[in-house]
């Protein structure tokens, strides 16, 4: 079982992008001794191991159409994959992060499933970047259907099984309680340790606010994540504090 017995400690972001989070700010390299040291405040603080992790933004949400029309930018395997190997290496965890537009999730999730069958990577799905017939990005907050959602989970975890692999994180991003309408009925699956992620940002009275809000409901069996934003937040949580949280989070990033 992936949780509980760790806490997932990540920084977030595209590869080579400084504009779309700490992870792409600078290289591999570099970006593993960051996530190692990110991770570092969290030693000792609730026992539990904690694990390096790189949220690897793999699909970008465009503000134009692209070639597919689909206003999302598709990163190749090959320039995701060094990220992924060099976290294999360090002894990190890696969730791939989708933003699909006008697509949906499992399209976008079948281009990566050469990484997703390593047993140190999980997936990401992130509804504000699924846009619904004349939606469009940062105008508009998306939302994903719990059929989708399933969808998802159902592929993931016969891939899992199939492959024989460690339990695998889905985590959900969410801030709003329309992103992920009827989220209570999201079907469990035995492979799958599920995380919705409270990555709503600004002042930390709006975010407990919101927080209150997210982990107030199931599906069964879930966990819960909290986002910490370096230029956004007021004042920036720390690491003591974040763990605190009620429920205490198993899964942290940093953008």
């Amino acid at each position: 079982m992936l949780f509980p017995g760790r806490r997932l400690v990540a920084i977030y972001g595209h590869p080579g992008d400084s504009n779309l989070g700490v992870l792409g700010e600078q290289s591999v390299d570099e970006a593993v001794e960051r996530a190692r040291s990110v991770a570092a405040g969290y030693n000792g603080i609730g026992g539990e191991p904690v694990i390096p992790t790189f949220e690897i933004i793999t699909t970008v949400a465009s503000s134009e159409p692209g070639p597919d029309g689909d206003y999302s930018l598709e990163s190749s395997l090959d320039h995701v994959r060094p990220w992924v190997d060099a976290a294999a290496d360090a002894g990190f965890y890696v969730v791939l992060d989708l933003q699909p537009g006008y697509t949906d999730f499992l399209t976008q999730a079948r281009r990566y499933e050469e990484l997703l069958v390593q047993p140190h990577v999980g997936l990401a799905l992130d509804p504000e970047w699924r846009l619904a017939p004349g939606e469009r990005h940062l105008r508009d907050i998306g939302q994903v259907s719990v059929d989708e959602v399933n969808r998802v989970a159902s592929w993931l975890a016969r891939l899992t099984r199939r492959h024989e692999l460690p339990q695998k994180l889905l985590l959900l991003h969410q801030f709003r309680l329309d992103m992920i309408p009827d989220r209570g009925e999201i079907r469990p699956h035995p492979e799958l340790a599920l995380v919705v992620q409270m990555d709503g940002l600004g002042s930390q009275d709006v975010k407990l606010e919101t927080w209150r809000a997210v982990t107030a409901a199931g599906p069964e069996g879930v966990r819960f994540g909290w986002k910490n934003f370096y230029d956004e937040d007021t004042p920036l949580r720390s690491p003591a504090d974040t763990a605190a949280l009620q429920p205490s989070p198993v899964y942290v990033s940093y953008q």
